[in-house]
């Protein structure tokens, strides 16, 4: 266990800006920051930190908090592993307590698949640099792609033994379960006998964002005399708990911070291709690793920048296979750049023989935008025959519907229209005819999903609140919860603050919405206790849906831009100068609701009432209730007429 107090110093040490800046490519906007969601694949940035507070807010996911929940979200770390992380980036040394029994039986799984990751990726590296096996087969594999010794390390590359068991039996003398093995992907079992899944391979781990190993990939390199039968060149790590190909990029732990310094990312097929254009000098390039481009993997690039180079070999047919994974760029709001290696070149060999400059001047060269490099494509064997002409016209069309960007969108049918001498107001119907489907598709899908659920969401009508007073008074109640986080010690006179003044008007008024009563119960506590409490303070008291409602009142959603005043020289008033009113105004308005509210339920016992002193017990209430709105209502200068 850690300290309380060196937890506190890391939160102290954490700035929430810093933290989300390796995984979002985040904008100022007013004092705050903003970006796309790292959780969501959006069309426009709905994703904010706020520095001055310490905190991020997601409007797409709903997610939201400091640092420590940043990471565990994006990472899926634990809590503790979210704390080692933040240590190690801050220099913070942790001096951890000796954990008890229970909490090492408790040691959560998914540690100790990433434990045991690091085991099986040291003890390959240890046999691809100390075994005779791995010197004299593994190693010179390696130095004929004419990889360094510095980056075979860089990449932590390793070799499997040619045998059923090797990592077994190690694993086993270190005391690691079969089970544990198994469930990290690391071994096979069949017919109730269990053998390594990675023999006579050089091995290539797959690594995290924060740099820890996740999986494998293997290519083999001989047959030996293990293999019965003809095995694949490559095989990979199965999917576990904490490995999920759809998610990861090869090489985006070493390539991160070259890719936001560059500010755009080349993306490859292979493992290799990474590596030597890596060892070349080109660090900002990742690889899909053989698999099929995903959203997950766009959305990951998107983390550190909008520009993609799609790096392809020669084989026209291999180009046509990977096609779409333009569309999913563009879909994903990238700009995206296409350059084709001469005939029988690949990424590896080019960058080889180039060196790393030439190869960035020839990727600069020979880069087309996504629309000339389909044209080019499909030209020729289009031009012939006009059908042909039709369809690679509404391919193209069909890219740039992908576009969220409605001027990019513009931009690109013009270029089409001249590219393919065609009339741009025919590209136009096509582009919307395409988006019509498109909404239809997804209302037809909605319909179905609505239709589905129907019947358990159907409400029982006899017995239904009224929803517009209870929408109305969770309103109300919002407005003064976040009047009361926001400005609560702030002195609305000598000696007396907003949160004495706010708890003093609402005395006789009983918060309705359940998590705003226990915001302000807690703001009652912690101000009895003698704290001075904030925003922060109470986001931090450990109850999470507090500290997600603290953050969801405190970060707002808009920002003015400073040019209205800077610029157009427009006054805006600001909230904090008109503090008092706002404050009173939104206090008397949550009176008014909650006198309507005890008025309909007076109104419905006289309804229910058959003694006359009861009648007329209610009848003075009703009359008092009415009283007090009318006051109110005067005071804010509306009308309410009595009955």
């Amino acid at each position: 266990m850690v300290s309380k107090e060196i937890i506190d110093e890391i939160k102290a040490r954490t700035d929430v800006l810093d933290v989300v800046s390796d995984y979002v490519d985040l904008k100022k906007a007013g004092s705050n920051y903003r970006g796309m969601s790292p959780f969501n694949n959006e069309r426009t940035p709905s994703f904010y930190v706020v520095p001055s507070k310490g905190f991020f807010k997601d409007f797409s996911s709903g997610k939201a908090g400091d640092g420590i929940t940043f990471l565990m979200e994006a990472e899926g770390m634990t809590y503790m592993e979210a704390i080692q992380h933040l240590a190690k980036k801050y220099g913070i040394e942790l001096e951890e307590d000796e954990p008890t029994e229970e909490e090492l039986l408790a040691k959560n799984e998914r540690e100790s698949l990433f434990i045991v990751m690091k085991f099986a990726a040291q003890y390959f590296q240890d046999i691809l640099w100390k075994d005779d096996e791995g010197k004299s087969v593994g190693l010179p594999y390696f130095k004929e792609r004419g990889f360094s010794e510095e980056t075979i390390r860089t990449f932590d590359l390793g070799y499997s033994l040619d045998l059923w068991d090797g990592l077994i039996k190690e694993a086993k003398s270190k005391s690691y379960s079969t089970e544990l093995l198994e469930k990290a992907g690391l071994l096979v079992s069949k017919d109730n006998k269990s053998y390594d899944r990675f023999r006579g391979r050089v091995m290539f781990p797959i690594h995290n964002i924060t740099g820890r190993v996740i999986a494998f990939g293997a290519r083999i390199l001989s047959k030996g005399s293990s293999p019965k039968f003809d095995q694949p060149k490559y095989i990979n790590s199965p999917e576990t708990d904490i490995y999920h190909k759809s998610n990861v990029l090869y090489g985006i732990f070493q390539a991160k911070q070259a890719i936001r310094q560059e500010d755009y990312c080349f993306l490859v097929e292979g493992y290799t291709d990474v590596i030597s254009m890596h060892q070349a000098g080109i660090q900002h390039v990742v690889a899909s690793s053989g698999t099929s481009l995903t959203h997950e993997q766009i959305k990951l690039i998107s983390r550190y920048t909008k520009n993609i180079t799609v790096l392809f070999d020669g084989d026209a047919a291999g180009i046509k296979a990977s096609i779409r994974g333009i569309d999913m760029i563009l879909e994903g709001g990238l700009n995206v750049k296409a350059v084709v290696l001469p005939e029988g070149e690949d990424p590896d060999s080019q960058a080889r023989s180039l060196g790393g400059a030439a190869f960035v001047r020839y990727t600069k060269d020979n880069q087309q935008d996504f629309i000339r490099f389909k044209v080019g494509l499909y030209q020729a064997e289009a031009k012939q025959d006009p059908m042909r002409k039709a369809a690679v016209i509404r391919e193209i069309v069909t890219s740039i519907s992908k576009m969220p960007d409605p001027i990019q969108r513009q931009v690109y049918l013009k270029e089409t229209s001249e590219l393919l001498d065609m009339d741009e107001s025919v590209l136009i119907t096509e582009l919307n005819k395409i988006h019509l489907q498109q909404q239809r598709s997804v209302q037809q899908k909605t319909y179905f999903e609505q239709q589905e659920t129907h019947d358990e969401q159907v409400p029982d009508i006899e017995h239904e609140p009224d929803v517009k007073a209870q929408r109305a008074i969770y309103y109300k109640e919002k407005e003064v919860t976040r009047l009361l986080v926001l400005y609560g010690q702030v002195d609305i006179a000598e000696s007396f603050k907003v949160y004495q003044y706010i708890f003093q008007e609402l005395e006789d008024v009983e918060i309705q919405t359940e998590i705003y009563q226990k915001i302000h119960t807690l703001y009652r506590q912690q101000a009895h206790n003698g704290l001075v409490v904030t925003e922060t303070v109470l986001a931090e008291a450990g109850i999470p849906e507090i500290t997600q409602e603290v953050i969801d009142l405190v970060v707002d959603h808009y920002v003015l831009s400073e040019n209205w005043e800077l610029k157009y020289n427009i006054i805006v008033t600001r909230e904090e100068s008109i503090l008092h009113r706002a404050i009173m105004i939104s206090i008397q308005e949550l009176k008014l609701i909650f006198l309507n509210t005890m008025i309909e339920q007076t109104r419905r016992q006289l309804q229910e009432a058959t003694g006359e002193e009861e009648q007329n017990q209610l009848l003075t209430r009703q009359m008092l209730y009415k009283r007090s709105q009318q006051e109110i209502a005067n005071e804010l200068g509306n009308v309410i007429y009595m009955y």
